[in-house]
């Protein structure tokens, strides 16, 4: 079951909703929601995602994925993105998510420090994940209370 989520906003930013997607228990896929973050005026920054549930791809992968527009970035989006949407994973009876991230990419583990994540592990990434299949080798593991 998916949520509304027109509250998902602040006095800076809201998440508008791109498409939602079911789980897919083949490929231990989680059900997903797909966001643009954009400015209050419409203006599309970035995107996220989040993934409702946790296994053994969601913590390698993170339950939270976000990128932001070169443009746009240096204003914390991301982050105040992250941070709505644990409100949203808060309705899902979620009480913690995991986000990861490149340890060689900088802005996302400031983006994890920022939006309050404790660094728990940097670990190898299993040959059979998706992520490896992209070339990435290590993911830094940060968990969210919520």
């Amino acid at each position: 079951m998916f949520y509304e989520v027109d509250d998902l906003r602040t006095d800076e930013i809201f998440l508008k909703l791109n498409k939602t997607c079911e789980a897919k228990p083949e490929k231990r896929w989680l059900p997903a929601y797909y966001f643009d973050i954009c400015l209050l005026d419409g203006t599309s920054v970035g995107a996220c995602d989040l993934r409702i549930g946790h296994n053994d791809k969601t913590y390698i992968g993170g339950n939270i994925g976000y990128n932001v527009n070169e443009e746009y970035r240096g204003n914390h989006f991301a982050g105040k993105a992250c941070k709505l949407l644990f409100q949203l994973a808060k309705k899902h009876g979620l009480d913690y998510v995991i986000i990861t991230c490149d340890p060689d990419n900088a802005a996302s583990y400031k983006t994890c420090e920022y939006a309050g994540g404790k660094y728990i592990e940097t670990i190898d990434i299993p040959e059979d994940n998706e992520m490896y299949a992209e070339g990435k080798r290590l993911v830094k593991i940060y968990r969210f209370d919520i």
